[in-house]
């Protein structure tokens, strides 16, 4: 077959690995946009910080490893432009020389990812105003940090916003984060969020909530942003403010989107048209706790439909089992985790939810340097059964975390988080977990 992948990062060479390794025969092509295949996206806050020393190290494989070691096509600065789903056909432009391009497929694979949200503000483009999505766009922030930029605007209290505010602080920049909205990180309930913003104030950064920018002003560069509430002096700007899915080139194929305009697609990754296969962040994927289509366009998740969409493409069926909507952030002192329905979430659902908060230390209360945990909760008031969790604290919240997720997964009860048999040892916990202990409160 004739094989066709139109993006050459986790999903898609996911994918085309699992066709090397499961199939014979097959001409794999991949069209990528850019220069760089196989990164891991979510390092670029840590090697703007320093704490990576280069982007090189987020790099799997470069597209000449996947040409001479595996047999695959790997094209770089090819940019598709046109999907003929009647007759089978992808063009576009080869941006290296300014050649067109018609390529024909049997099958074919779209995992173009998504980009940056950058609203159409007043002065938006002037130099010092950054997104952060590639790796070419970490480079042009560390250069652009060289000169004496002191204060760092942040839009947008979300993963990257978060991340990025510790990074630039961490470089001794004086930082502000601007959030459109009344709370930073809306994945999570307000209660819970309280702790982000006093960490946050904690480590002297600047939180301006509830206000909208409008417009940003320099001469050569940036020098302030001016939102709803005031102006503001800044050096340069990160904006975070979300992510599309990079599908507008599909439009008029037939192939239906919905989530964000994120492609559908079922648990075989196959789309609405036949013989095209869609996976990673610009596709959706099936939430088990709301039981429909989402968007949560993760490196986890892009990687797993990748790898099921390439076996499917070579007829080797397996499905994508979902998703419970788990993550975790490192904001400075703190590690913030969830999973499941918050609170807020449950109720938009008209889900029938209780919630549990509880404050426990990490390991055994009677040894040395514990730390303290809140751990919220929430479970469906009529079953019992787990929605969700959100744990913030110093230490041990990924493992919790990734119990509740599991137990999720797995549609768990309070009254079976209990009869887990969790590892204990009073450096590592104490007798009753603490999301145990929460869910002895659950009545």
């Amino acid at each position: 077959m004739k094989i066709l992948i139109i993006g050459g990062d986790a999903a898609g060479m996911s994918a085309a690995m699992q066709m090397v390794r499961n199939s014979s025969g097959n001409e794999i092509t991949v069209l990528e946009k850019g220069d760089v295949y196989s990164y891991g996206q979510c390092g670029l806050p840590y090697v703007i910080s320093g704490k990576i020393e280069s982007t090189d190290r987020l790099i799997a494989r470069t597209p000449a490893a996947f040409r001479e070691k595996y047999g695959i096509d790997a094209r770089e600065f090819h940019e598709v432009q046109k999907v003929d789903t009647k007759n089978k056909l992808v063009s576009g432009i080869n941006h290296e020389n300014g050649d067109t391009f018609n390529l024909p497929y049997d099958r074919l694979l779209i995992a173009t990812g998504v980009s940056s949200v950058v609203p159409k503000w007043e002065g938006v483009t002037l130099p010092g105003i950054f997104s952060l999505k590639t790796i070419h766009d970490a480079k042009e922030i560390i250069d652009y940090l060289q000169n004496d930029r002191k204060n760092v605007t942040v839009i947008g209290g979300g993963y990257i916003g978060l991340e990025m505010a510790e990074s630039f602080a961490e470089l001794g920049k004086k930082v502000t984060i601007i959030e459109r909205k009344d709370q930073l990180a809306q994945i999570f309930d307000a209660d819970m969020a309280e702790l982000i913003h006093d960490e946050a104030v904690k480590q002297n950064i600047v939180l301006k909530i509830s206000e909208s920018v409008e417009a940003f002003g320099g001469r050569e560069h940036v020098e302030f942003v001016k939102t709803d509430k005031g102006e503001y002096e800044t050096d340069l700007v990160l904006i975070a403010v979300g992510v599309k899915p990079n599908t507008s080139f599909l439009e008029g194929t037939g192939i239906k989107t919905s989530v964000n305009g994120a492609i559908e697609v079922n648990a075989y990754m196959q789309t609405s048209i036949e013989d095209i296969y869609a996976a990673g962040d610009c596709a959706t994927q099936y939430h088990r706790v709301k039981e429909k289509d989402d968007h949560i366009p993760l490196g986890t998740h892009a990687n797993k439909q990748g790898q099921i969409a390439g076996l499917n493409m070579v007829d080797i069926h397996q499905t994508f089992k979902g998703i419970v909507g788990s993550s975790v952030i490192k904001f400075f002192r703190l590690t913030l985790g969830r999973t499941g329905l918050s609170e807020a979430e449950a109720n938009m659902l008209n889900i029938p939810c209780g919630s549990v908060t509880i404050t426990a230390t990490d390991i055994a209360g009677y040894y040395p340097d514990g730390k303290k945990m809140k751990v919220k909760l929430v479970y469906h008031k009529e079953t019992h059964k787990v929605l969700g969790g959100q744990i913030i604290g110093e230490n041990g919240v990924d493992k919790r975390i990734d119990v509740l997720a599991t137990a999720i997964f797995h549609s768990m009860t309070t009254d079976e988080l209990l009869d887990l048999d969790l590892a204990y040892a009073p450096p590592y916990n104490g007798v009753w977990d603490p999301i145990q202990q929460a869910a002895r409160r659950v009545k």
